[in-house]
């Protein structure tokens, strides 16, 4: 069987059904992996004996209270897995080969008996917006494996969009959940910060980073994000809210619903094509009842400058725990505790890292505080107030995902501005705290998707899958797959 040919839902009836067994849809898994991720390098580490093993243990023991039975997943490689490799896309953390517990996300997931096939790729420690960054291999697009798939979680919206996986998780600090599922053809969910547990995620940017799901449909995603949401003692920065039931919101009534159209997000830079497709899509709106308006975010143009300041400087605290002392690569070069520092860090992390430590120290140094950091707190600050302003008058914001399709790989990863200066129309939604989430809108004229962005109010998760879900079901987009190893 072809995961292609199911949604999540649709296969928990066959399950309960007993027409197909955990260890045929593990079975699938795998041999999809087989087939084709020589090719798009989605998979870091599998884990092949024990899910196997798990799917086995499912079927003897049938559990149709549990929401995600024998489902396969694949999980972003800087989400802690107990006994399972956890690299984070680093060579620091190459020999990282048995983690001693699982994060929150991971013992919800096993608890509604999901199937771990293995671990993503990414760009190292979340840092990359094309997946380039990858100490290990990048990763390429299963639509055309001359691009890239989008960063950092490139690996987890890859393997969905390859038919390896049902869904994935991965973790978005500036936009690296949705805008590979833009460049990849999926659905990516960046949940309100706090509502899914970081207990377990490598941190990044602390008061950034966020867990969410990649799915190939809006109802996959929406029971996925339900499952891993909740409040966490063990996260200091988990919200005690309730989680509603979000497949209850998928009614698909946009009548009297108002979106926001950012003035910002369809400007200079935005590709002609981008731009239409967002056009068509708000077409379909209007079609299904809803209203919109063009709207400005008038500090957004301030965000990747403000975000990168800011993503920096906790990145540049966060990765200082990596050393060569605890866990992780130490130099063999090193004769003394100071050089043994320098060299494990100078040999473990990639240029990418290092350029954003410095640049983080720097905004955090003696002098420069108050020049930098401060002032890009009081920016980030703005732009959450340009986004409660709208949501005033608003029921969603909507606006491309990403300014362009995927580009070609290598195109741009000698150019680090014009790289961050990808993630501008998804760094403003981390930097607000609030929900976001990119749905397929249409495809460039060379076959590559499209993504369009639907932003809510914090906490709404609900309203910004009934709002994706209307437009899903209104069009065709995601029905379509990439070529790659002959899936239609």
């Amino acid at each position: 069987m072809s995961l292609f040919d199911h949604s999540i839902k649709q296969l928990e009836e066959m399950l309960h059904k007993k027409e197909i067994s955990a260890e045929d849809l593990v079975d699938a898994s795998y041999d999809r992996i087989h087939e084709v991720d020589d090719q798009v390098k989605a998979f870091l580490t599998l884990d092949e004996e024990h899910a196997r093993s798990q799917a086995k243990q499912l079927d003897a023991a049938p559990d149709e209270d549990a929401r995600l039975f024998g489902i396969p997943a694949g999980i972003k490689d800087n989400i802690v897995t107990k006994s399972l490799r956890t690299t984070c896309g680093s060579q620091f953390l190459k020999n990282f080969d048995d983690p001693l517990y699982n994060a929150t996300v991971m013992e919800k997931l096993n608890t509604d008996k999901a199937v771990t096939v293995g671990k993503l790729n990414m760009d190292e420690f979340a840092m990359g917006s094309s997946n380039e960054n990858s100490s290990f291999t990048p990763v390429r697009n299963p639509w055309n494996t001359d691009y890239v798939p989008g960063g950092s979680s490139g690996g987890a919206a890859a393997s969905v969009a390859a038919g390896e996986v049902l869904f994935s998780l991965g973790s978005d600090t500036g936009g690296s959940i949705r805008q590979p599922a833009s460049f990849s053809g999926v659905v990516g969910m960046k949940p309100t910060y706090g509502r899914v547990s970081r207990f377990g995620l490598v941190a990044f940017a602390s008061s950034l980073d966020q867990i969410g799901p990649i799915t190939r449909n809006v109802e996959d995603n929406a029971r996925v994000l339900e499952i891993i949401s909740g409040h966490d003692k063990m996260d200091s920065t988990s919200a005690d809210v309730d989680v509603p039931s979000y497949a209850d919101a998928l009614t698909g009534d946009m009548k009297g619903m108002k979106i926001a159209v950012p003035k910002e997000y369809l400007s200079e830079g935005v590709a002609p094509e981008v731009k239409k497709a967002v056009q068509n899509a708000l077409k379909v709106y209007e079609l299904l009842g809803a209203e919109w308006e063009e709207v400005s975010l008038p500090h957004s143009k301030y965000a990747v400058a403000t975000y990168y300041l800011l993503a920096s400087s906790e990145a540049s605290a966060n990765l200082a725990r990596f050393d060569g002392v605890r866990y992780g690569v130490r130099s063999e070069k090193a004769d003394n505790m100071a050089d043994m520092f320098t060299y494990s860090r100078s040999e473990g992390f990639g240029d990418e890292v290092k350029r954003r430590i410095m640049l983080g120290t720097f905004a955090l140094s003696s002098g420069y505080y108050d020049a930098y950091y401060k002032k890009a707190q009081k920016v980030r600050t703005l732009i959450k107030q340009d986004f409660d302003s709208i949501f005033g008058n608003y029921d969603v914001v909507i606006g491309p995902t990403a300014p362009t399709p995927a580009f070609k790989i290598g195109e741009k990863i000698d150019d680090p501005l014009t790289m961050y200066a990808n993630d501008i129309l998804t760094i403003p939604v981390n930097l607000a705290g609030i929900p976001g989430i990119s749905v397929p809108c249409g495809f460039s004229e060379e076959g590559l998707p499209i993504g369009l962005q639907i932003i809510g109010k914090p906490f709404d998760e609900g309203t910004v899958y009934r709002t994706a879900h209307a437009f899903e079901q209104a069009t065709d987009h995601h029905t379509k797959r990439p070529q790659l190893g002959g899936a239609k």
